[in-house]
């Protein structure tokens, strides 16, 4: 029988677990923090959890215009919302575990390092140790935030983002220092829970690497519901004092909170790896190098998510992990294909992403018409009182295939299907404006928008 060994429970070790079990090889997980790795435990699932009460508070704050009347005086006690997103994400984590038990998935806690690339060294958390050989082992031990010497948090007042669901009281005033996709998505939830809200920002917009006319919409909404907004505005230090936190710019001046988070990226967990011993090359940024089938430089070694720096997101994780031993155990494989992937920023509204983008069609790397549609034409819109947000094509010229869009609309994670499903099948303009939409509807401005495509040919 195959044996197959991997490290770390995550989205891409707990995904490929099962393809392995299912493909008949022997396989043990070595997972240190709970299986569902990070992703489970202490960032994408416990952050959307908090977002669900946050949009929620954001639905009501508009009550009024639908002719709801008594509405406004809603307060969050923030220790039941934390205690529901970790009991969710422990809940989630016991799923994961129970699944793998009925695939007979041999699970150990403990920290795993490669010893040659072939062999497997763990140390379990009852303080034994093992050694597991293996012909096919899986790095999938995931990152942690960037922590930088002149910003070090404490766990109470100045925070990363793996420590927010210890607060019992909401801040009275938080800085978030950081503006890419989890800065803007916890900024635009404690402002919505009812937090006072500095969002620090190096760069000239909020959310930098992504489609510049939707960053464009959400600073916008920010802005007018009174969140601060400091653009070009570099973070020099964040020092507690007392029970506030005073943040230092790098111009000199200086914002004080109640609280501070920290978004300042991510650093994979490749060290003490023994990544040397079994030949295993990194980049610069100590990420593990893979090609499309999530193959290292050591044969037998591969690697997927997050210590591998490729898109980091659960959904691809999941997929490199699935391809990896797809790939090792010799079955029917499909390469990564990155074009394809989809991607959420989950801030009110939210973006979506799938294919080409602006920036590539901008700097002439692909030739492509773009139509943009607001959703304030849109009569479900309207109904709801939704003014926000636009639907984006990308297609090849002269109404060809549809090869990217983007969505800004309260759930533009499930609008932006539509879309994905027509650039991962080579839709063309005219099939998508042809496929029937439910009137009225969200979706009903994705089938136009590629209806004005089609007229402009």
């Amino acid at each position: 029988m195959n044996r197959v060994v991997i490290v770390g429970g995550g989205p891409g070790g707990y995904e490929a677990a099962l393809v392995a079990a299912q493909l008949g090889a022997e396989v043990t997980v070595v997972e240190r923090d709970g299986l569902g790795g990070s992703t489970v435990l202490t960032d994408c699932v416990p952050s959307k959890t908090l977002i669900a009460t946050s949009d929620l508070m954001t639905e009501v704050s508009a009550a009024s215009e639908l002719g709801i009347r008594g509405v406004g005086d809603e307060t969050v006690d923030l220790h039941q919302v934390n205690d529901r997103v970790k009991r969710l994400a422990l809940a989630q984590s016991d799923d994961i575990r129970r699944r793998l038990e009925r695939e007979n998935v041999q699970m150990i806690s403990g920290t795993g390092r490669l010893d040659g690339p072939e062999t497997v060294l763990v140390t379990r958390d009852d303080g034994g140790t093992e050694e597991l050989r293996s012909p096919v082992v899986l790095l999938a031990t995931g990152a942690h935030p960037r922590i930088v010497p002149s910003a070090v948090p404490d766990g109470e007042r100045i925070l990363t983002w793996e420590q927010v669901y210890d607060l019992d009281e909401l801040p009275e005033h938080l800085i978030v220092v950081g503006s890419g996709v989890t800065g803007a998505e916890f900024a635009g939830a404690y402002k919505a829970l009812g937090c006072e809200v500095t969002l620090v920002s190096s760069r000239d917009r909020v959310l930098p690497g992504e489609d510049p006319d939707a960053a464009v919409v959400l600073e916008e909404v920010f802005t007018r519901r009174g969140m601060n907004v400091l653009s070009r505005s570099r973070m020099a230090s964040v020092a507690r004092k007392g029970d506030t936190v005073l943040v230092t710019l790098t111009d000199g001046r200086t914002v004080e909170g109640s609280h501070c988070l920290l978004a300042l990226g991510s650093i994979p967990n490749s060290d003490g790896l023994g990544l040397d011993s079994a030949g295993v090359e990194t980049d610069d940024g100590g990420f593990v190098s893979v090609d499309r089938v999530s193959r290292t430089s050591a044969r037998g070694v591969y690697a997927a998510g997050d210590v591998t720096g490729v898109l980091m997101l659960a959904s691809v994780a999941a997929m490199q992990g699935r391809i990896a031993m797809a790939h090792a155990l010799g079955d029917a494989v499909q390469p990564l294909r990155l074009w394809q992937v989809v991607s959420n920023v989950f801030t009110a509204p939210e973006i979506a992403t799938v294919g080409v983008s602006q920036k590539m069609v901008d700097a002439g790397e692909v030739d492509a018409e773009v139509l943009t549609l607001r959703l304030s034409g849109n009569p479900r819109a309207k109904m709801e009182g939704v003014r926000d947000g636009f639907v984006k094509l990308f297609c090849r010229p002269g109404g060809g295939a549809v090869i990217g869009g983007v969505v800004v609309a309260p759930r533009a994670s499930e609008l932006i299907h539509a879309v994905s499903l027509a650039v991962s099948c080579g839709l063309s303009t005219d099939q998508l404006a042809n496929t029937f939409t439910v009137y009225p509807s969200m979706s009903g401005s994705t089938a136009e928008a590629a209806r004005r495509l089609h007229q402009r040919r």
